[in-house]
């Protein structure tokens, strides 16, 4: 989840390294198949390297990502724990891609993206979606968030899924970039983008995006794009494909 490297101004969370290592600061190992929503996903990008996003299962042919985790093909895992330990994982390749019309590379607002699986997941103990948070939802203080990522210098994920807690932040600036927002020193990492941020009654509220640091040796500032600003988008790309 993270580690104390210094980072530059803006940190995606993606990841493009391939070894994996247990070093996770600032979280711990979640149970196992706890967060049956989970999904890792392998990217293939341009030139050729698999790099890796987390993601999670809105319903049994959809999956939610950020839209800067966009590559030229994708294999969604699901069920897994240990990325070791992958025999028992379900692997679906990805059909269709749909980023937010109004994703910013640059500055990486609006980053969500929705995968349309080429087959159906086989819903099971360690197989099931989860809800999303709508407009009608109070705004949460408390959340969860998880994945194979971490901050640390070599940029290797966790074998194991990790979860951390964060607060969010009362912030004007995060509410007009249609973000939730959090800081300190815990926090999601390099490979968790993709990931969701889980609050009150278990929904989904966020979407892993970036880390942001303000000045020189300032608190690092996590970005998640905000689901209940995007669910008229999210539900009619899910209804009409």
């Amino acid at each position: 989840m993270l580690t104390h490297c210094d980072l530059v101004i803006l940190v995606v969370l993606a990841l493009s390294g391939q070894g994996h290592t247990g070093k996770i600061y600032g979280g711990h190992e979640a149970a196992a198949h706890s967060r049956p929503y989970m999904v890792h996903l392998e990217r293939m990008v341009e030139n050729g390297k698999t790099v890796h996003c987390g993601g999670f299962l809105l319903r049994e042919d959809f999956v939610m990502t950020a839209a800067h985790c966009n590559a030229r093909s994708y294999t969604v895992l699901l069920g897994l724990h240990n990325y070791h330990n992958r025999q028992n994982a379900q692997k679906i390749l990805v059909e269709k891609a749909f980023l937010h019309p109004d994703y910013d590379s640059m500055d990486y607002k609006h980053d969500l993206m929705l995968l349309k699986l080429s087959s159906n997941a086989t819903f099971n103990n360690n197989v099931k979606s989860i809800d999303l948070a709508d407009k009608e939802d109070s705004s949460p203080e408390s959340c969860i968030t998880c994945g194979w990522g971490n901050f640390n210098c070599e940029k290797r994920l966790s074998p194991t899924l990790r979860e951390v807690n964060v607060t969010l932040l009362n912030s004007t600036s995060c509410k007009k970039d249609h973000s939730y927002c959090s800081d300190g020193p815990k926090g999601p990492g390099v490979g968790d983008s993709g990931g969701p941020l889980v609050c009150e009654k278990g929904k989904a509220y966020g979407v892993v995006s970036a880390a942001y640091v303000q000045t020189s040796g300032g608190l690092k500032v996590y970005h998640y794009a905000k689901i209940p600003d995007y669910r008229d988008w999210i539900d009619s790309i899910m209804e009409n494909n």
